[in-house]
């Protein structure tokens, strides 16, 4: 049973077409991830959904009686109210007030809004997007839309969200960048683009595989079509003179063919790098502390960052992780401390909140602010080309940065920060607002940065890609380092926790684990590093087996090719090459494992 059905959907805003004479339903049960190019009209079609906002064409149908509950972006409140009001507003009587109040309050501790009775317009942006999502989340909804729900969330903060959202018996619409979160809760994922909507069943993971396996069929579709093409273009450059019934049939398909659109390629975010040479002496921070009041943010934090450290900076909010960043770029000053920059550091700022852009500015005059022409790794590149790759067209280019939508404006700001050419990247929750290819690419191209990056961020997918270690904010000011991305800190922190809980670490030995502990260190001596004999065998053959899976997928492809009018084939075909797939990315994880093991070994390195 349909919840909602849209049919014939077309809105356009000033000159873009948003939605091109497409369709969106809603059933029972679905809860639905939305994704799309910043800019294409997610957010307007929750506004079109929730009711608040009507198409320029087609039809909506919501089903009777149903109560549609909407978290806008930027919510807006009476500045006046408190922040329990405020999350209360919409009950009606006395005794709906009287049940909710203390589940209310349960949810605001959850979300780190503890002082209940604050007004409102004291808080910042990212609690006020908390207080409306308490809102919203206790609105006894039928139909939850949520656009952008865990921007400002912290980690914590988000898995409550994803539980919470993964036992909501309703139905769910939402616009999220978060992948993880995306594959946990999602049933349906729809892709918006190019005016159109593209359903695919499961999360963010099916979502990718369901893509690729469409553009396939389609580019490969195309290749067809233009082999077609090819072959009646020469039919007509022979001279066939139109006489005949059979002529004028063959000059007709070759019309057809010939103005048929083929698949039109998704745009992307190109970066080459831009940068500045480093030099020896990088950043150095020397025993930094910072209060306010008695709250300690950093206690005596000292590190040295390597030339091509990836440093992921997690925390629950208002530990102090923004702080530390603004200290570290001279913005704020530390209570106690130095730091230290080399003098070829330049550093690169993408703060958490956009800054301050003049609206009636055109796009193209934002950027020649900064420079006019770049130097990358291809040559000199001009702003309006750099416009270009960030998926600003030419007449976009000249367009006022109010006309932009805030996702694209979070974009520009990204590219304004690249086109200063910094060695240092400080990027203070960078996947705030942009869309998930901007995002795919952007993690691309820190692979890639020849410098440092520092990323405080909430976000895990994002955490597990780019960093290679992670400073976590703990108690009171504490920050404690982990190796690896942000699944590894959590599987070392909890580990941690479980040991201090059972008494092994922080002092709390017993007797008998002292003892015991003290008999094996009395009675081992280091071992020497060396390969199993499975490992041996695994290296002596593992180039040899992946060379020959890069062949056969090689082989399925060119397969693929061929059948793309059998679609029988062509699925059993895609089903064979993702496993291979599968085999090679798992033979390449052992590969780099038992290349890391073989140089320890040739090091001497100790077991333990």
């Amino acid at each position: 049973m349909n919840l909602l059905t849209i049919e014939h959907l077309t809105k356009s805003y000033t000159e873009r077409l948003l939605f091109d004479d497409t369709s969106f339903s809603l059933g029972m049960g679905e809860k639905v991830g939305v994704i799309g190019i910043n800019g294409t009209g997610k957010s307007t079609l929750l506004k079109i959904i929730a009711g608040l906002l009507e198409p320029d064409g087609g039809e909506v149908v919501r089903g009777n009686g149903l109560k549609f509950c909407y978290l806008s972006q930027e919510p807006v409140f009476d500045r006046q109210e408190t922040v329990l009001s405020s999350v209360l507003l919409r009950r009606e009587t006395e005794a709906e007030l009287w049940e909710l109040e203390s589940q209310a309050k349960a949810m605001l501790n959850t979300l780190g809004l503890l002082d209940f009775y604050q007004p409102i317009g004291e808080l910042s942006g990212g609690q006020r997007k908390r207080a409306a999502l308490a809102a919203v989340l206790l609105s006894e909804a039928d139909v939850l839309v949520l656009d952008e729900p865990t921007n400002h969330l912290d980690s914590e903060m988000a898995g409550w969200l994803e539980d919470y959202l993964k036992r909501f018996k309703g139905a769910l619409v939402m616009v999220t960048h978060d992948r993880y979160f995306l594959d946990s809760v999602c049933n349906r994922t729809v892709e918006l683009d190019k005016g159109k909507f593209y359903s695919y069943m499961g999360g963010y993971s099916a979502f990718l595989e369901r893509k690729a396996e469409r553009e396939a069929i389609a580019q490969a579709s195309e290749r067809k079509r233009q082999s077609l093409l090819c072959t009646e273009l020469a039919w007509m450059m022979r001279g066939a003179r139109a006489r005949s019934t059979k002529q004028k049939a063959h000059i007709k398909r070759f019309e057809e063919l010939r103005d048929q659109k083929g698949p039109q390629t998704d745009g992307t975010v190109e970066l080459s790098s831009v940068k500045s040479r480093l030099g020896k002496t990088t950043v150095e921070l020397q025993g930094i502390s910072k209060a306010y009041g008695e709250k300690k943010l950093v206690r005596d934090f000292t590190y040295i960052f390597l030339k091509d450290d990836r440093v992921g900076i997690v925390g629950p909010n208002g530990c102090g992780k923004s702080t530390l960043m603004k200290i570290l770029m001279g913005i704020e000053a530390a209570d106690a401390g130095e730091v230290v920059l080399g003098q070829t550091v330049k550093l690169g700022y993408f703060s958490q909140e956009n800054e301050s852009m003049d609206r009636n500015l055109k796009v193209i005059d934002y950027i020649r602010n900064v420079a006019e022409f770049v130097v990358t790794e291809e040559g000199s590149v001009s702003a309006s080309k750099m416009l270009e790759r960030f998926l600003f067209p030419a007449d976009l280019q000249y367009t006022a940065i109010e006309r932009l939508s805030g996702g694209e404006r979070r974009r520009l700001y990204l590219l304004r920060v690249l086109m200063e050419a910094p060695n240092v990247l400080i990027l203070d929750e960078p996947t705030n607002d942009l869309d998930i290819r901007t995002l795919m690419i952007l993690e691309d191209y820190l692979d890639h940065f020849p410098g440092i990056v520092i990323a405080v961020s909430h976000d895990r997918y994002f955490l597990d890609r780019v960093a290679r270690r992670i400073f976590a904010f703990e108690n009171r000011g504490m920050v404690r380092q982990y190796e690896g991305g942000y699944t590894d800190y959590q599987a070392a922190s909890q580990r941690r926790k479980e040991a201090e809980g059972s008494g092994i670490m922080a002092g709390k030995k017993t007797p008998e684990a002292e003892s015991h502990a003290a008999k094996r260190k009395q009675g081992s001596r280091p071992k020497k590093l060396k390969f199993t004999y499975q490992e041996q065998r695994d290296f002596e053959t593992i180039e040899e087996e992946i060379h020959s899976l890069e062949e056969e997928i090689d082989r399925k492809e060119t397969a693929i090719e061929a059948a793309v009018s059998d679609y029988s084939a062509l699925n059993q075909l895609m089903e064979e090459k993702a496993q291979l797939e599968v085999r090679l990315e798992e033979k390449l994880e052992r590969w780099m494992y038992l290349e890391e093991l073989a140089a320890k070994i040739a090091a001497g390195e100790t077991a333990g």
